[in-house]
């Protein structure tokens, strides 16, 4: 029975981060929808200052 707790233990970290990266991600976008929908052009302004100081981090590839 070790050996499976030894296989899955990993495999259960590894979701574990997946599945909070994704958590985490998904708070932007969130917030871009209420943005969107306010009618103040300076919420706008400062929407569009904080995108672009923090571009997206695309996947590198190995």
């Amino acid at each position: 029975m070790g050996w499976l707790q030894s296989l899955i233990s990993p495999l259960k970290k590894m979701w574990i981060r997946l599945h909070s990266a994704q958590k985490k991600s998904r708070g932007i976008y969130i917030l871009y929808e209420d943005v969107k929908s306010c009618p103040y052009e300076d919420v706008h302004v400062l929407w569009s200052i904080l995108v672009e100081s923090n571009p997206p981090s695309l996947p590198s590839k190995q």
